[in-house]
């Protein structure tokens, strides 16, 4: 791409929008993943008898297992939310705003 149109990109006032929405959308998943797995490790790190507790009476299986695998299934649905947000929303304004940059 030239130069000029670098500059039509930039000076749309959708491409702020997209930054914008892009940039919060992306830093609040990241905020909810890295509070999930740093409060895993946190409660491990300090109150590792609540992630040793068993789920059932004589269960060998604990309560950190299920957690544990909340959170990566969580994770992956987090990312699923983002890359489809990411095809729809985002990559409609995004053409938008390069059908206006190459008109």
């Amino acid at each position: 791409m030239s130069a000029d149109i670098y500059k039509k990109v930039r000076a749309n006032p959708k491409f702020a929008e997209l930054e914008g929405k892009r940039s919060r959308f992306a830093l609040l998943l990241t905020a909810i993943v890295m509070a999930s797995y740093y409060g895993m490790m946190m409660i491990v790190a300090f109150a590792p008898e609540v992630m040793r507790t068993p789920i059932s009476t004589g269960s060998t299986l604990t309560i950190g297992v299920p957690i544990g695998a909340a959170i990566i299934i969580g994770s992956w649905l987090l990312t699923g939310w983002f890359v489809n947000r990411s095809n729809g929303e985002f990559d409609t304004i995004n053409n938008e705003i390069v059908r206006e940059a190459t008109k």
